[in-house]
């Protein structure tokens, strides 16, 4: 059968069209020939995020970005198309993280696969677009505070600064300096005074280590001492101060109900009162012994002396 020039034609049309089609879709990254899939994500800012740009999971380069483009129903938001050409399922509610790749390294699109007995995403389906905090970002939270303590503290500072040049004015700069130098010499006579001490020490040096040898043997004695007083039989000597506390308080109730010689002394009142009286007329006695001596000579001498009347004035 023979083919027409117009039929020939048309064929080498028709597969230019579909070479020309291929070749474009592979230029964009696509194979047509391949399963892959087609995932869509909106962000409100991509922030740099480029075509060919790769797209993971759980850190496995599995696709690229296609495109970016807007929304276009005039939010400003962006949609970007993602070619995933691995075979790896997940759930609808997968998440499309939009996350740093290093401090230059620009930006790049992590899926994070949902697990919840969800539906597949299916080719075309729209994936929840999140974008993670970088590293400036979390940079920029932790010195927002910062700055803000920064301000107040150099507010603190300007503030004390102009405190302090009113204060050092022209006369508290004089006392200022007439501070220094009285600091001054007060250093030089502590250095004077210590350079006097250092010498005493230096010729003191034999005096200095007898004393403390003498208090190091002191010591030691005290310690042995001490030692010979731990093994006494502090107990017994306890127990014999015990009793013979008992002893004297049984010698002092007795005393007090009026038992015994010394008892009936203190307690008897017609005794006291006998020996009182006894006292007395004692003293009558030798007042009497005083005042006539020779009335008691006939009694203390051995010789018979007849009794005489004693002379009347």
């Amino acid at each position: 059968m023979k083919i027409s020039r117009e039929v020939k034609t048309g064929i080498l049309v028709l597969l230019g069209i579909i070479l020309f089609i291929f070749g474009f879709n592979y230029l964009k990254g696509q194979n047509l020939l391949d399963s892959s899939k087609t995932y869509y994500a909106v962000y409100d800012n991509v922030e740099g995020l480029a075509p060919a740009t790769p797209v993971t999971i759980n850190g496995l380069n599995v696709g690229k970005v296609i495109s970016l483009k807007f929304k276009g129903d005039g939010s400003g938001k962006l949609l970007v198309e993602l070619l995933v050409d691995n075979d790896f399922e997940f759930s609808k509610n997968s998440t499309a993280q939009l996350y740093d790749t290093g401090l230059i390294g620009g930006k790049a699109v992590a899926i994070i696969p949902a697990f919840d007995n969800a539906e597949t995403a299916e080719n075309g389906a729209m994936l929840t677009g999140k974008v993670k905090a970088g590293f400036t970002d979390a940079l920029a939270s932790q010195l927002t505070p910062l700055q803000a303590k920064i301000e107040i503290m150099l507010t603190s500072a300007d503030a004390l600064i102009s405190n302090l040049n009113d204060v050092l004015d022209e006369k508290g700069k004089a006392n200022l300096k007439s501070s220094l130098a009285s600091l001054s010499e007060t250093m030089n006579s502590f250095q004077g005074t210590s350079k006097a001490l250092n010498n005493i020490m230096q010729t003191n040096q034999s005096k200095i280590t007898t004393v403390l040898t003498n208090a190091e043997s002191a010591s030691n004695d005290l310690a042995k001492m001490t030692g010979e007083l731990s093994k006494t039989d502090l107990a017994a000597t306890m127990k014999n101060l015990e009793t013979t506390l008992a002893s004297f308080e049984n010698i002092m109730a007795n005393l007090e109900k009026g038992e015994g010689t010394m008892g009936k002394l203190l307690k008897d009142d017609d005794l006291y009162d006998n020996l009182e009286g006894a006292t007395a007329e004692l003293e009558s006695l030798l007042l009497d012994f005083k005042l006539h001596p020779n009335r008691y000579t006939r009694i203390l001498s051995k010789k018979e002396i007849p009794y005489q009347e004693p002379e009347t004035n």
